[in-house]
């Protein structure tokens, strides 16, 4: 899952961004989580399809059935490097709209919402 087709940077959102699109309840999103589920028992935000990355296998042939490659799509994870790497695969599939949330869900709980447990 290294590398993207297109050759274009992966564009980064912040958390201070994401709380606004998850505030805004006609957005239009689509929203992935791909950590772990031992790290999802931690800490979550609502409204996150979970698809870790060490199951692959599992879901990748379901994802142009579950998700709209057209829609805006936002990947988290801890810190951004596994999802920097999902939004690489998710372009490499024809999405055209993914952005990374930089920081993960660390920096949410860190700027956002303290009630997020961090580890």
């Amino acid at each position: 899952m290294t590398g993207n087709t297109s050759g274009q940077p992966i564009t980064q959102i912040s958390v201070n961004e994401l709380a606004l699109y998850l505030a805004d309840e006609d957005a239009n999103i689509q929203l992935i989580d791909v950590r772990e589920p031992q790290e999802l028992a931690i800490a979550q935000i609502d409204g996150f399809v979970n698809l870790p990355l060490s199951e692959y296998a599992q879901w990748s042939e379901q994802v142009p059935a579950m998700f709209n490659p057209e829609a805006e799509t936002l990947v988290l994870c801890h810190h951004g490097v596994r999802s920097a790497q999902m939004c690489q695969w998710l372009v490499s599939q024809g999405f055209s709209n993914v952005k990374n949330i930089a920081g993960g869900i660390d920096a949410y709980s860190l700027l956002v919402d303290s009630s997020i447990p961090q580890y």
